[in-house]
């Protein structure tokens, strides 16, 4: 009798030949680039550094696109942007010490947001592992230690025969849900020596799905069934998990209003009759959820944006399914379903029953319109005018990204992202200097579409010396930078704390002519032209910059 664990894939004659006469001069790094294209690695990130040379000089003897940027944490944004819209695992090549840690933050931001980045970086030769201290250039005590509390996984390969193992292991790891981002490291003389060892050849690397438990998803198919105001928060998971049509089709069986956290923009359509959109920064949504008496929160930790800075406590039964065990009833108590939200989604289909509820869209607009009616007693009439003229100029599938200012904070709660997976923001680790990188790869990762980023003038110096990769890899982005002199959305907090602000005004660059001086287009626009600059940038192919010179306001808060 033969048993599935004595099944032995056997090598066909052509893979026999390449393992008794491998191709001359290869090294370790040419096990990890092998490893890559076996997984089905198309697009790498990165910056070369000297103990990372070997990975590079394979890489250019590869079919592997390359796309340096200038500032590692910068690839970090561009490889997570990457990774959200296409799904997949995104290599980020770095090099020992300085190199990779300047990526820290962006890989904050990708643990935040689960995005599948797979960060490979060169460490300190063998003989300096350990904590020895023989003094080799970007020496660490323990450089993995470093990023160990930030990723999903880390694996370590001390020789070139563990290559191939760990990078398919690290590989799986950023693809099982939650999506996040691993840590692979080599030492340089492992990378840089020749090796004997045959071309790879990468087994079976699937994810491993995350399915939910049957008796628990019946549980919560009856308690939403027979609600009399069931509610929906939907959030970052089930863009994530490429559920948006599941959710909708559970939203209207049920006839439950859907709110969508700010992580989760576009997975509800903005203008269905059951659309509560985003305003989850206003006390007439805090009100709203509150009073459900079933709550069914989908892919969201109920952290601290999504809970209106944690002034939401649930009146009634909650239903969380969430893919991160860790964020599993971190907040309040729940029927916690652990699982990726498309399969529980589908569960619930399944399980759930029609319920009626000719109320339901009415409820949806009584609330809305007390919300438009706190804003239009603020003089908030510019901050909107612009997210309208945004709007107008992208094209309904376009990615919009968009960094830590006042206008991406309205965005937030305002901005219709037309289709999931098209409106991206640091709000998860909540770092400055996201948006253009992370434009700049899905730039990469959807070629042909314009990319929007938005960025503010403090910003957008944080990453403007990617304008050079912007033009030297042709991208087709519009970086709009609003420009009102300096961190303004502190400017407003300290201002409203202390009385008077501090450190928050700035010097900065004529934005224009310093784009020109890289060759990328530029102008400056105004609030009544902005949608036909925009649109003119937006269509025209390759990098362009607009500048706004204005100053914004937050809408009032309601939780303190």
């Amino acid at each position: 009798m033969t048993h599935d664990h004595d099944l032995v894939l056997r090598p066909t004659e052509a893979q026999r030949a390449a393992a008794l006469a491998p191709p001359p001069g290869r090294t370790g790094g040419d096990l990890v680039v092998e490893t890559l294209r076996g997984l089905g690695a198309t697009t790498v990130f990165g910056i070369p550094g000297q103990h990372a040379l070997a990975v590079f000089d394979a890489v250019g003897r590869s079919d592997l696109r390359l796309i340096t940027l200038r500032v590692e944490n910068n690839a970090g944004f561009a490889a997570d942007a990457y990774g959200r819209l296409t799904g997949e695992a995104t290599p980020l090549l770095l090099s020992t010490g300085p190199g990779a840690l300047t990526a820290l933050p962006a890989l904050a931001e990708a643990a935040a947001a689960s995005a599948p980045v797979l960060a490979i970086s060169s460490q300190v030769p063998t003989a300096g592992l350990g904590g020895g201290r023989r003094g080799h250039l970007h020496e660490l005590r323990d450089q993995a230690a470093s990023f160990r509390e930030v990723v999903k996984s880390v694996h370590i390969a001390r020789s070139q025969s563990q290559i191939p193992s760990v990078i398919t292991e690290a590989w799986e790891s950023a693809l099982t849900a939650p999506h996040g981002p691993v840590w692979v490291e080599i030492p340089e003389d492992v990378l840089r020596a020749e090796t004997v060892i045959p071309q790879v050849t990468v087994g079976d690397a699937t994810p491993h799905e995350l399915a939910p438990r049957p008796e628990l998803t019946a549980l919560a198919a009856h308690w939403l069934q027979t609600a009399a105001r069931p509610v929906i928060i939907a959030g970052g998971g089930v863009i994530r998990s490429d559920a948006a049509k599941k959710l909708r089709q559970l939203a209207e069986r049920l006839n439950a209003p859907v709110v969508t956290t700010f992580g989760g923009k576009g997975a509800f359509p903005w203008t269905h009759p059951l659309s509560l959109q985003s305003w989850l920064e206003d006390r007439h949504m805090t009100d709203f959820l509150e009073d459900a008496d079933v709550l069914l929160v989908v892919g969201s930790g109920l952290g601290e944006l999504s809970s209106n800075y944690h002034t939401f406590f649930p009146g009634g039964r909650v239903i969380q399914i969430e893919a991160d065990l860790g964020k599993l009833e971190s907040n309040h108590p729940a029927l916690g379903i652990h699982a990726d939200a498309r399969l529980a989604l589908q569960a619930l289909l399944e399980t759930a029953g029609e319920r009626e509820d000719p109320h339901a869209p009415e409820r949806v607009r009584l609330v809305l319109a007390e919300i438009r009616d706190r804003l239009a007693g603020q003089d908030l009439a510019l901050e909107q005018q612009l997210l309208t003229s945004i709007r107008s100029a992208l094209p309904p599938r376009s990615p919009s990204f968009w960094d830590m200012t006042i206008l991406s904070y309205w965005a937030w709660s305002a901005f219709d992202a037309r289709h999931p997976n098209t409106m991206h923001s640091a709000q998860g680790a909540g770092g400055l200097g996201y948006a253009f990188p992370a434009a700049l790869g899905a730039c990469v990762a959807e070629p042909g579409t314009p990319v929007l980023a938005v960025s503010g003038d403090g910003g957008a110096m944080y990453s403007i010396a990617e304008l050079a990769t912007a033009k030297q890899h042709d991208l087709d982005i519009t970086w709009l930078i609003v420009d009102d002199g300096g961190y303004g959305i502190l400017r407003e907090y300290m201002t409203d704390a202390y009385g008077r602000p501090t450190a928050t005004e700035l010097t900065r660059p004529d934005f224009v002519a310093l784009a020109a001086s890289f060759g990328v287009p530029a102008a400056t626009t105004t609030p009544d032209t902005l949608a036909a600059d925009l649109t003119h940038a937006l269509t025209t192919p390759g990098p362009s910059l607009l500048v706004l010179p204005t100053t914004l306001r937050m809408f009032a808060p309601t939780h303190v």
